[in-house]
């Protein structure tokens, strides 16, 4: 049993020689966090930009894709509801956020 313990313990001076350069540890992480920001920070709050100036741009008469998939027209905008018709004499109020994207006019007619 005690051939194991000899081998377990290690020189004192082994693990400070493994030892990195400090710079190398503070670039990687600078590095990475840089690849966070670029890849995932940037880009959502690029698209929460757009989204919020989609919902600041709704008016009457808009076309719009909710975030259920379904199509309509504006017909009613307040401050933070959206009234869409999405049938012959149907309307139904959303939350200004469930619109996804707005579509050109005309293609409800087409569809």
């Amino acid at each position: 049993m005690s051939f194991f313990i000899a081998e377990a313990m290690a020189e004192p001076g082994a693990a400070a020689a493994q030892q990195g350069n400090p710079l190398t540890f503070w670039g990687m992480m600078i590095f990475m966090v840089a690849i966070f920001y670029f890849m995932i920070i940037r880009p959502q709050s690029k698209r929460n930009k757009e989204h919020k100036a989609l919902m600041e741009g709704l008016a009457k008469g808009d076309e719009v894709v909710i975030s259920g998939g379904m199509m309509g027209k504006v017909t009613k905008v307040t401050e933070e509801y959206v009234v869409v018709e999405v049938a012959a004499n149907t309307e139904i109020s959303f939350q200004k956020g469930a619109v996804t994207a707005t579509l050109p006019k005309g293609t409800l007619k087409s569809i």
